[in-house]
C-alpha cells in the first residue's frame, strides 16, 4: 500500500470512497421512489454507504494489521464483503410479497437492494468505474427496455395483466364471461371457480377468478364497462397484477 492507517492520503481516499457509493446508490434510490416502493432513497444510501465502510474496514485491517514472528496470520482483504452479500439477503427478504391473488412482487426491490450493497463493496474496493457502469446498465434495463419491449418484444411480453373476481349468476354463463372476454382480446387464464350461498346473492351464484391476458391496446376502463354491461354479472373487481 502506498499510504499508512491514518494518514490523510487515506482518510481522503475513504471519505470519496463513502460519498461516491452514496451517489452512485442515489440514482437506485430515487428510482425506487418515483415507484413509491418500500425501499427508497434512504434504504438505498444506508446499504451502500455502509456497505462501501465494511469493505474499506475489510481490505485495510488485512493490509494494516502487523505481522507476528510466532503465529502465521493469513487475512482475506474482503472477508466481510463476502459477508455482505449473503447477510443482505435478510433485508431482500423482507420486501418480497405473495398477494391472495397469488401475484408476487418486491423481487426487482430485492434485487435493487442487493445491487445497492453491490455498489457498496465496487466503491470500497477501488473500481469506481465499474461500479458507475453497473448503475448506467440497471438503470437502462429498469426503466428503458420494459417500454421498449412494449413496443417491439414479442407478443406475451407486450400483453398487460389483469386479476378478475367477480359474482356470476348462473353456471352456464361462466364460459359465456370467458368467451365474452376472448372476445375483446382478453384472454383468461388460471380459472378459479367457488359456490356462494348466500342471501346477498341470487341462487346459483359463483365467485369466479380470472387472471387475464389483456392487449396494450385495451385499457382497465374498457374492460369494466363490458363487464358492467352484462346482465349476469352480480359484481367485479379488475385488479392490475404489472
Amino acid at each position: 500500500m502506498d499510504y499508512l492507517l491514518g494518514s490523510p492520503l487515506l482518510e481522503t481516499g475513504v471519505f470519496f470512497k463513502l460519498g461516491f457509493s452514496g451517489l452512485l446508490s442515489l440514482v437506485i434510490g430515487i428510482e425506487r421512489e418515483l415507484k413509491r416502493k418500500p425501499v427508497g432513497l434512504k434504504t438505498s444510501v444506508v446499504i451502500a454507504t455502509f456497505s462501501c465502510l465494511l469493505t474499506i474496514i475489510s481490505i485495510e485491517t488485512a493490509y494494516s494489521t502487523p505481522a507476528r514472528h510466532d503465529i502465521n496470520i493469513t487475512m482475506d482483504p474482503l472477508r466481510l464483503a463476502a459477508q455482505i452479500v449473503s447477510g443482505i439477503g435478510f433485508l431482500g427478504a423482507g420486501v418480497i410479497l405473495k398477494r391472495d391473488n397469488d401475484n408476487i412482487t418486491g423481487l426487482t426491490t430485492a434485487a435493487m437492494i442487493w445491487g445497492a450493497a453491490g455498489i457498496g463493496i465496487a466503491v470500497g474496493a477501488g473500481f469506481y468505474i465499474e461500479a458507475a457502469v453497473a448503475v448506467a446498465i440497471v438503470m437502462i434495463g429498469v426503466e428503458f427496455l420494459p417500454p421498449l419491449m412494449n413496443i417491439v418484444g414479442p407478443k406475451r411480453l407486450r400483453v398487460k395483466e389483469y386479476t378478475l373476481v367477480t359474482v356470476v349468476t348462473g353456471m352456464e354463463n361462466i364460459d359465456q364471461l370467458i368467451c365474452c372476454l376472448h372476445e375483446h382480446s382478453a384472454d383468461a387464464e388460471n380459472v378459479r371457480m367457488k359456490m356462494i350461498k348466500d342471501e346477498g346473492f341470487p341462487e346459483n351464484s359463483h365467485e369466479v377468478e380470472l387472471r387475464l391476458s389483456v392487449q396494450p391496446k385495451v385499457n382497465s376502463s374498457e374492460i369494466y364497462s363490458w363487464l358492467h354491461e352484462l346482465n349476469y354479472i352480480q359484481t367485479a373487481e379488475l385488479i392490475a397484477t404489472q
